[in-house]
């Protein structure tokens, strides 16, 4: 096929041999095909900003910071160069994303390399040698669905481990190869301890999980593994080896609103004290 001009870098630089087929073409980028000397890889190709459907909510970004202080201030004004910094910043978030749970031992697609905004990984082959379908596409049995349930909970306690949460986890980012569920699309993954909006995401990813698998194992739906694997994380007990039970206990304790009170008029009198105080100075 025609080279994408977006590939052409690649291919002249030698890191590309073939373009062979386009295999996709999503919400925040398109996948290629591509063989790189022996090996068959797949080279995804991010759209810019405007052409996303898929906007960079600040619930995503919340917490990513950059080394440079020049390109973070200019990122928090908005510049153009600011803007520009922050769309590679989320593309580079995948490609860290991957390094790391890769590393974690997390099903993932294996990351090569980063080259001008086109990344080269790992194309995940389903058991006919051909690229894996994704989930939503694959009929399965109540007893695949339990199964893939449990391995795809295992993946999210490793993720979660790794200090990831995946944010945007469904049937739709999750490929079935040969060896089972992969994991797929992490440009817009957080950090577990850096933003505030982690435990809701991880929560939410995990619902997904059981109202998908859930069509064909319908006991899947009353479980809550979200909660209680947050709660098992932020006591600093999750590991992989964690027992799940897919309960959660919330606490029926009453909240103490006159406690609650007693603070806020505290830190009030305290604001109030210091204002005086430097109107006197």
């Amino acid at each position: 096929m025609k080279i994408p001009k977006r590939l052409e870098p690649l291919v002249e630089d030698g890191l590309v041999d073939e373009v062979v087929r386009q295999l996709m073409s999503g919400k925040e980028a398109m996948v290629f095909v591509v063989r790189c000397g022996d090996e068959v890889r797949c080279a995804k190709v991010y759209k810019e900003a405007n052409k996303r459907s898929f906007r960079q909510s600040v619930d995503y970004t919340e917490g990513r910071k950059t080394k440079n202080s020049r390109k973070q201030r200019a990122m928090e004004k908005g510049s153009r160069y600011g803007r520009q910094a922050t769309e590679a910043a989320w593309q580079s978030a995948e490609v860290d994303a991957l390094y790391r749970l890769a590393a974690a031992g997390v099903r993932v697609p294996k990351p090569y390399n980063f080259y001008e905004g086109v990344l080269l990984m790992e194309l995940v082959t389903g058991d006919d040698g051909n690229a894996a379908p994704r989930l939503n596409d694959v009929v399965l049995t109540a007893e695949l669905a339990r199964q893939y349930h449990q391995e795809l909970l295992l993946e999210v306690v490793r993720m979660l481990c790794a200090g990831i949460v995946h944010g945007d986890l469904s049937e739709f980012n999750i490929l079935v190869g040969s060896d089972g569920p992969v994991i797929i699309d992490l440009p817009q993954a957080v950090d577990a301890a850096g933003n505030n909006h982690a435990s809701s995401m991880l929560d939410r990813d995990v619902t997904n999980l059981a109202n998908y698998f859930g069509q064909f194992a319908p006991e899947l739906r009353t479980t809550d593994y979200g909660k209680e694997i947050w709660a098992l994380y932020e006591k600093g007990e999750l590991s992989i080896n964690s027992e799940l039970t897919g309960r959660f206990k919330r606490s029926t304790k009453p909240v103490d609103l006159a406690g609650v009170m007693r603070v806020i008029d505290d830190v009030a009198a305290e604001e109030a004290a210091r204002l005086v105080r430097m109107g006197a100075m």
